[in-house]
C-alpha cells in the first residue's frame, strides 16, 4: 500500500510540469529538475551517494515564480541577502517572450531587459563572489535563452535551391534585445577574474560547448560575432576543453565540405582557428598537420569560398610560416582543388598562392614547381574575367531600344542593328579582375622572382609558349603589356636559355603548321576524287 502511494505521488509531480515560455523551469540540484533545452553533464560531480557540500552562507533555492515582477536592486540589498535575490532575478530572466508582436507583454519584456542589464553590471563589477549554486543556475538561465531551434535559411523557406550567400540580406533575430544581453552576461562571466575554472567547467562542459557551436549557423551576424568572442575566450580559459573544441570544429567543417556546403559561421570559426594556429608550439603535432590536410585545404572546394576565403587564407599562411616544410603540401592541395570554370575563385586562389610562395623556401618550391607552373601557364592564357553587368532597356511604343551600359574601356562599342531593334553594347573592365593579369602579377613579387630565377631551366620551357601566345593573341592590352615585361625579365635572366626556348617554340609552330597544311591537302585530295566520280559530298 505504501509503495502505491509513493508511485502515485511521482506521477502527480510529472503532470505539474509547464512550458518554459509560460514560467521558468524549477531549479534544483537533481537531474530531474533540469530544463529540457539544456543538458548539463554531471560526470565531473560527486555521485548521488556522496553527501552534498554544505555551506552556511549558500543561498537557498527560491520557490519558482509564476509571473514577472520587478525586484529590488542588488546594490540596495544587504550583502547577506544578495545571493538569494540574485537567484530570484535569474528566475525572471528564464521567462521567454514572443517578439513577433512588439506590444505583447511589453512591461514584462522591459523588466527582464533591465534585470539582465543589472546582472551584467553585477558580474562585471565584481561586487561579490558568486556561489557555486548561483553559477549553475546562471548557466541554466543562459542555456534557456540562447539554446533554441534556429529559423530555417531563406532558401529553405522558399523551397528553392541554395542561392548565393553574398546576395542574401542578413537575417536579424527579433529576440536580439534580450539575446544580446544574455550573451554579454555569459562573456563577462567567462572573462571575469573571479570565475574559478575548476567550478565553471562543471557547467560549461562538452554538452554546453556543442550547443554553442551549433548556434554558429545562425544567419544573424551580430549573434555570430558574440559567439566568436565567447568561444575564443572559453578556449583560452578552459585548457581542458581545447582538444574537444578543435575536434568539434573539425566535424562542422567536414559536414560543410562533404554534405551541406552551407554554413553561416564558417568565417567566424576560421577566425578563431587563426588565433589558435598562431599559438601552436613547435615542432607541430601530427594532429595539427592532419587538420590542415583533412579540413583546411578541402575548404577550398565549396562554391561559396568567397564568404570566408580571407580567414581561410590566413590560417593556411599561419601553417606555412610555422613549418616551412608544409608549403609543398599546401601548394599541391591548392592545385588539387583549382577551379576550372569559376574565374572569381581562380583570382582568389592566385592571391593565396602568392602569399604561400612568399613563405616558401627553395627546397619545397622545387618539389612542386612543375605542376605549379603548368597551372600558372594555363592561367596566363585565360580569357576569363570578373565583372558586373548593368542592363537598361527602354521601350518606345512597339520599338525596343536596348542599352547595355558596360562602358567598354579597352575596346570600342559594338553595334547590332536588325530591323526595328537597335542595341548598343559596350563593356567596362574598370575594377574587373582578369585571371591572366592576376597570374602575371606574381612576377612583381621579389621573392617569387628569385625562386623562378634559381629554377629558370625548368620553369621557362613550361611557360614560354603561354607567354608567346599572349603576345600574339590575347585580347586585353594590360595582359599584353605585362606579358612583354615578364618576357623581357626572362631574356635578361638567361639570354641563351631564352633563345633556345624561342627556337624550340618556332620549330613546334612550324611542325604544327606543316601538320595543318597536310590535313588540308588530304581533304582537298578527297574532294577532288569525289568530284571526279561525280559523287555528292558534304563539306564541313
Amino acid at each position: 500500500m505504501f509503495k502505491k502511494i509513493i508511485k502515485g505521488s511521482r506521477k502527480h509531480s510529472k503532470s505539474d510540469s509547464t512550458d518554459a515560455s509560460s514560467r521558468p523551469p524549477r531549479s534544483g540540484n537533481t537531474g530531474s529538475d533540469l530544463n529540457p533545452h539544456l543538458v548539463v553533464n554531471h560526470a565531473s560531480r560527486p555521485g548521488q551517494g556522496a553527501p552534498p557540500s554544505t555551506n552556511s552562507s549558500s543561498p537557498m533555492l527560491p520557490p519558482p515564480m509564476s509571473a514577472v515582477e520587478p525586484l529590488p536592486l542588488l546594490r540596495d540589498t544587504p550583502v547577506s541577502e544578495r545571493q538569494n535575490l540574485f537567484m530570484r532575478k535569474l528566475q525572471i530572466c528564464c521567462f521567454l517572450f514572443d517578439f513577433t508582436d512588439v506590444l505583447k507583454s511589453a512591461r514584462e519584456k522591459e523588466i527582464k531587459r533591465q534585470t539582465l542589464l543589472e546582472l551584467v553590471d553585477y558580474i562585471q563589477s565584481g561586487s561579490g563572489k558568486i556561489t557555486e549554486i548561483c553559477q549553475e543556475e546562471m548557466i541554466k538561465m543562459v542555456g534557456i535563452n540562447i539554446f533554441r531551434s534556429l529559423p530555417p535559411a531563406s532558401h529553405e523557406n522558399t523551397g528553392q535551391g541554395a542561392s548565393d550567400p553574398e546576395e542574401e540580406e542578413p537575417y536579424l533575430d527579433p529576440t536580439w534585445p534580450h539575446l544580446q544581453i544574455v550573451y554579454e552576461l555569459l562573456l563577462r562571466y567567462v572573462v571575469s577574474s573571479d570565475t574559478d575554472t575548476k567550478v565553471a567547467k562543471k557547467y560549461i562542459d562538452h554538452s554546453f560547448i556543442l550547443k554553442l557551436l551549433d548556434l554558429f549557423d545562425s544567419e544573424d551576424p551580430r549573434e555570430r560575432e558574440f559567439l566568436k568572442t565567447i568561444l575564443h575566450r572559453i578556449y583560452g580559459k578552459f585548457m581542458v576543453h581545447r582538444p574537444f573544441i578543435r575536434k568539434a570544429i573539425n566535424n562542422i567543417f567536414y559536414r560543410f565540405i562533404y554534405e551541406t556546403e552551407r554554413h553561416s559561421g564558417t568565417g567566424e570559426l576560421l577566425e578563431i582557428l587563426g588565433s589558435i594556429i598562431n599559438g601552436f608550439a613547435l615542432p607541430m603535432k601530427e594532429e595539427h598537420k592532419l587538420f590542415l590536410v583533412r579540413a583546411l585545404i578541402p575548404l577550398h572546394k565549396p562554391k561559396p569560398i568567397a564568404m570566408y576565403h580571407q580567414q581561410l587564407s590566413y590560417c593556411i599562411i599561419q601553417f606555412v610560416e610555422k613549418d616551412y616544410k608544409l608549403a609543398d603540401t599546401v601548394i599541391r592541395g591548392l592545385l588539387k582543388y583549382w577551379p576550372l570554370t569559376n574565374c572569381q575563385k581562380e583570382v582568389l586562389f592566385l592571391g593565396e598562392l602568392e602569399e604561400v610562395l612568399e613563405a616558401t623556401q627553395s627546397a619545397e618550391f622545387q618539389r612542386c614547381m612543375v605542376p605549379l607552373f603548368r597551372q600558372i601557364a594555363r592561367c596566363l592564357n585565360s580569357l576569363h574575367f570578373q565583372m558586373a553587368f548593368y542592363l537598361k532597356f527602354h521601350m518606345v511604343g512597339w520599338f525596343l531600344t536596348g542599352l547595355v551600359e558596360l562602358n567598354f574601356t579597352h575596346d570600342g562599342p559594338a553595334f547590332l542593328k536588325e530591323d526595328k531593334i537597335q542595341c548598343t553594347v559596350s563593356v567596362s573592365l574598370d575594377g574587373s579582375k582578369l585571371v591572366a593579369e592576376r597570374a602575371l602579377f606574381l612576377w612583381n613579387n621579389e621573392h617569387i622572382v628569385n625562386l623562378i630565377a634559381l629554377n629558370r631551366q625548368v620553369i621557362l620551357p613550361i611557360i614560354f609558349e603561354a607567354l608567346e601566345r599572349n603576345i600574339h593573341g590575347h585580347w586585353n592590352q594590360a595582359v599584353h603589356g605585362l606579358t612583354m615585361n615578364v618576357r623581357k625579365m626572362f631574356m635578361e635572366m638567361d639570354a641563351d636559355l631564352f633563345d633556345e626556348c624561342q627556337r624550340e617554340f618556332a620549330e613546334k609552330e612550324a611542325r604544327a603548321q606543316e601538320v595543318e597544311e597536310q590535313r588540308e591537302m588530304t581533304w582537298k585530295k578527297l574532294a577532288d576524287v569525289a568530284a571526279e566520280r561525280g559523287d555528292n559530298m558534304v563539306t564541313v
